[in-house]
């Protein structure tokens, strides 16, 4: 009587969650959307530190400086609620956290002209922008005009980001601090690999590509788990400790169980920023400027990785659009509203969620996992980080591998195709910035086809794209003539 009555609760329970997700048509399984979201988890934890290492790491024009306990309260705050809202209404399995670029445009060019709360109130205007373009539609429209081999190698670009980006926190490439060769391999670009937590990052890297290589199920998670295992003894045995205290130690997440696992969070910052204070201190021209960046950078980074997490998880169609786009692009400028609202910076769709769909993630229900743990890290944040980014780094090191095999769709026997598409794939590691990478190749992808007599074939709203991005490249000369 029991299992009888038992059984079909379990059943209409799952299967509603199935319909609402979408997760069987979509060719997944409840036990894999949790840990996919899990695996996205582990390879975003690092942002919990490294934002606030960021965002805290020096003072605002008036000398004010952010505390590092607060911001990494907001950043877990923020992550974990914008990423359980997108899993529930654009039902994809893309985590949300401060983006990378933003933040540090904002730490280092921002607030050297505008107070911390002045900053943050030009994020909040950026993210409003981008949900009125995304509401009217005008967003969706760029993503449509953008040509079928750009968002093919938008994706591939977006993996070898994701990979160089492993390789530089594993400190297997690192800067020499010469001109030329700019990097090298090895801590200071050497040659050599003489630190502890480099090999440990070789040793995950080598066991969770044997585990994909031998398609066992969860061998990301796996071995993203085996790498942290190993990083704790090793703490333990050595005492190897942080590198800013002793050459050779973890670059930013120490893998130590020592000490309370427990916090509470200081949420103080949440709705400490000031909306228009920035014009009235550096005049409308500056901040009209600021405005610019800000929304071309997080217009284009999220279009990008949208663009390269979806194709990656099998949900596009011949021309390259996902399930409830429009919807998706709306959350998304939410994100940057939300970060700026909390002092967190904007937050927009990680390129790391591809780690979860690379093991098996196609739903927003990994969204509702990832997000979760995000909330629960505010009160666990020692716990939370302590997988170190040398082991994450080796799940960005393989998820990138799979993205850049993308580039094996696009034809680039005609040169006015081969030359935009490998600018693009190029521009996004080399110069750290998927936008950068994004804008080369759109320019390129203009002027190359209309060498070619292939000018009818280009959407005029590309052009008009093209034309902003020159003026985004452009932005330091042109700031320089306004002041002059």
């Amino acid at each position: 009587m029991t299992t009888q009555t038992t059984r079909p609760r379990a059943r209409g329970f799952a299967g509603r969650l199935d319909r609402f997700f979408e997760i069987s048509a979509r060719g997944s399984t409840i036990a894999g959307e949790l840990r996919g979201g899990l695996v996205t988890f582990i390879a975003m934890a690092y942002i919990i530190v490294l934002n606030p290492i960021i965002l805290a790491g020096g003072p605002d024009v008036t000398g004010q400086q952010l505390q590092f306990n607060q911001v990494s309260a907001t950043t877990s705050l923020t992550a974990g609620v914008m990423t359980i809202l997108f899993g529930v209404i654009a039902r994809l399995p893309f985590a949300f956290a401060a983006g990378l670029g933003i933040n540090s445009f904002v730490a280092t060019t921002l607030v050297g002209s505008l107070t911390w709360a002045e900053a943050m109130g030009l994020v909040v205007i950026n993210g409003l922008i981008i949900v009125v373009l995304a509401a009217t539609g005008l967003r969706r429209l760029v993503f449509d005009a953008v040509p079928m081999q750009l968002k093919l190698a938008i994706t591939a670009g977006i993996g070898l980001f994701i990979l160089f980006i492993g390789l530089v926190d594993a400190g297997f490439i690192s800067s020499t601090g010469r001109p030329s060769p700019p990097v090298g391999l090895g801590a200071g670009g050497e040659g050599t690999i003489g630190t502890v937590p480099t090999v440990v990052f070789v040793l995950t890297l080598l066991v969770t590509g044997i585990l994909v290589v031998r398609n066992v199920r969860g061998g990301i998670l796996i071995g993203l788990i085996a790498g942290t295992v190993m990083a704790v003894l090793i703490e333990a045995i050595w005492h190897l400790g942080p590198a800013t205290e002793h050459p050779g130690g973890w670059s930013l997440s120490v893998p130590t169980l020592s000490g309370s696992p427990f916090a509470l969070p200081d949420l103080s910052l949440v709705g400490d920023f000031s909306l228009f204070g920035s014009f009235s201190r550096v005049g409308l021209v500056a901040a009209t400027m600021f405005v610019f960046t800000l929304v071309f950078a997080n217009f284009f980074d999220a279009m990008g990785t949208f663009t390269g997490l979806a194709r990656e998880a099998g949900l596009t169609d011949p021309d390259g659009n996902f399930p409830r786009l429009r919807a998706a692009l709306i959350v998304e400028g939410a994100g940057a509203v939300a970060g700026g609202a909390t002092s967190a910076s904007s937050n927009t769709v990680f390129i790391e969620s591809g780690a979860g769909i690379g093991d098996g993630a196609r739903t927003g229900l990994a969204n509702l996992v990832t997000g979760a743990l995000f909330l629960a890290a505010m009160f666990v944040a020692p716990l939370a980080s302590i997988v170190p980014t040398e082991v994450a780094a080796a799940a960005l090191v393989v998820v990138g591998a799979m993205m850049v095999a993308q580039l094996r769709h696009i034809d680039i026997s005609e040169f006015s195709v081969a030359l935009p598409v490998v600018l693009t794939v190029a521009t996004m590691p080399f110069s750290y910035s998927i936008a950068n990478g994004i804008g080369v190749g759109f320019i390129a992808w203009v002027v190359m086809r209309t060498a070619a007599g292939k000018a009818r074939e280009i959407s005029p709203l590309l052009w008009v794209v093209a034309a902003g991005f020159l003026l985004y490249f452009a932005r330091g000369w042109i700031e320089s003539l306004v002041g002059a």
